[in-house]
């Protein structure tokens, strides 16, 4: 969201603080723009008195429904405006899962196409360089693959996590984006997001790695007693929970230098200060959304591998004949290959879609940013017709 109203304080630097929830008839200003003119609150209307919902003919926040038996008001369910793909409020786990669907189905030409051309040059860098190797150098195999393949896979992520960004962003407010749309928004902060996505795993592998240090230490002394060395593998073990809590702790950071603008250190400030009291909130949502990615393409893999292997069986029946260390046949690495495509072209928008949700999501709970997108989508229950009838840049553009 570049220039979009609310993501950061528009008089410093520092993002705003997220201690309370400003009340909802708060004007906030919004850089770059002055505060639309409705400095008055309009009177609300009589107890007897219907409202309609923003361009629906029914109730917004708090309103009253069609009128009840012998002419008495009924009461009607409060309708939050929903401008996107999420209502502006405090979302509920159905709701982040069901706004990051519609994401997908909503925006599939640029979602979709991003997660594809990126799965595409993923899986033909990790299949290219195991096709090249072929298994001469033995056992090193795969610790090569991983070598060559994980930068790529680290840079693709970045580009795929900045551009999804962007148009999750624009499709909150009920705007679209096209994949040109989203290069030009994420692409002067690509360079910020690498480096903030480097240092994050580097803070966890370091964690994790001086949790079992003692142990690398131990072994390479040459000792090989059996009860020392599990003693101190359970100690490495104690340096997960550490990583883990580490992780959600950042896991905000991303969205937050993409839509607020900040620095890295700034990014990783204010994700701790989002994710502080929602812990374990966040946490469960994002082992859930892993889960439902990894069993989509659990089920997607296995056809294509069951393919493979029947189609490299002789391949692989030759080897053991002559003796040969086992390889993976050529069709197991082509098939899985395909099946990796195709999985990740689904799972790389659902997972990145609900990173940004629990971030807008954390804003609203803790800053009242359902205010201001409302403003920002051009309800007019939340002040002027908009952001395309008012001087200067436009904000509202995701």
């Amino acid at each position: 969201m570049t220039d979009t109203p609310g993501w950061a304080s528009p008089s410093s630097s520092e993002p705003p603080r997220d201690d309370t929830r400003p009340p909802a008839d708060t004007s906030a200003a919004v850089p770059g723009q002055s505060v639309p003119p409705h400095a008055t609150p309009a009177a609300p209307p009589a107890w007897g008195a219907g409202h309609a919902g923003p361009g629906k003919g029914g109730p917004p926040y708090g309103g009253q429904g069609p009128q009840g038996p012998y002419g008495q008001p009924g009461w009607g369910v409060p309708v939050s405006p929903k401008p996107g793909i999420i209502p502006l409020r405090p979302l509920g786990l159905g709701e982040l899962l069901d706004g990051s669907v519609s994401t997908i189905r909503k925006h599939w030409r640029t979602t979709l196409g991003l997660s594809l051309g990126v799965a595409v040059v993923e899986q033909a860098a990790v299949t290219g360089t195991q096709l090249a190797v072929k298994g001469d150098t033995g056992d090193l195999t795969p610790v090569l693959s991983a070598l060559v393949s994980l930068p790529v896979t680290m840079l693709l992520s970045v580009v795929a996590a900045a551009l999804l960004t962007m148009v999750v962003s624009r499709a909150i407010l009920g705007q679209s984006a096209t994949v040109r749309d989203a290069w030009r928004d994420a692409r002067p902060r690509l360079l910020q997001l690498t480096g903030l996505t480097l240092l994050t795993g580097l803070i966890g592998a370091g964690i994790v790695l001086l949790g079992f240090a003692p142990m690398i230490g131990y072994l390479l002394t040459g000792a090989d007693e059996p009860a020392i060395a599990a003693l101190l593998f359970v100690v490495g073990l104690l340096s997960v929970p550490v990583a883990v809590w580490i992780w959600i702790q950042l896991s905000l950071a991303a969205p937050a230098l993409m839509l607020e603008k900040q620095g890295v250190r700034t990014a990783l400030s204010r994700s701790r200060r989002l994710v502080r009291g929602s812990w374990w909130r966040i946490f469960g949502i994002n082992i859930l959304s892993q889960l439902m990615a990894g069993i989509v393409a659990g089920i997607i893999s296995v056809p294509f591998t069951v393919v493979g292997l029947v189609l490299g069986f002789d391949d692989l029946a030759g080897q053991v004949d002559a003796g040969d260390p086992a390889t993976l046949p050529t069709a197991v690495l082509i098939t899985t290959a395909i099946a990796g495509v195709i999985a990740s072209t689904l799972t790389i928008p659902f997972t990145a879609t609900i990173g940004v949700l629990l971030y807008v999501d954390q804003r609203i709970r803790r800053e009242a940013l359902d205010i201001e997108l409302a403003r920002a989508a051009g309800l007019p229950e939340y002040g002027g017709t908009g952001w395309g009838d008012q001087t200067g840049p436009n904000p509202a553009r995701l």
